[in-house]
């Protein structure tokens, strides 16, 4: 379970991969959430918008490390185009569907997600994804 988690905006993966030191702060656009684990939740993500298996997604290097150990210290790793294209994309109601359903699947292996909070996380990074469209830019997550 991650302490910090950072979702940003980033023109490449070699300039997402600068912050793993210490975060993007204030260099890119960034929400920060905290206590969930934010790899596994990116690779539910997918499964839930595109009905994809887990293990599949998994074995397919999802999520994409672009810089540090996941092991040992901050990683930071790159959220799917294609995910980052159905949240640009999902409209409110589609996002609190999506929510609601990754909040009952971490119910069901023991975690706890505050509904509102789940929401608060998949809107927040609806409203960055829109904003890396037309710049070709993706979303990553800096994780400490």
């Amino acid at each position: 379970m991650s302490i910090i988690v950072k979702f940003f905006v980033a023109p490449d993966d070699a300039a997402a991969a600068r912050v793993v030191g210490g975060g993007p702060g204030l260099a890119f656009e960034s929400v920060s959430f905290g206590n969930f684990d934010s790899e596994g939740a990116a690779v539910e993500w997918e499964c839930l918008f595109f009905g994809d298996d887990f293990e599949e997604l998994l074995e397919g290097g999802e999520p994409r490390i672009v810089a540090g150990e996941d092991d040992d210290g901050c990683i930071v790793f790159a959220l799917s185009a294609r995910l980052v294209d159905a949240l640009a994309e999902a409209e409110p109601f589609r996002l609190l569907e999506v929510a609601a359903e990754w909040t009952r699947q971490r119910a069901e292996d023991g975690e706890e997600i505050n509904p509102d909070v789940a929401a608060e996380v998949l809107g927040s990074l609806g409203t960055l994804a829109r904003g890396v469209g037309a710049h070709g830019h993706g979303v990553y997550c800096w994780v400490a």
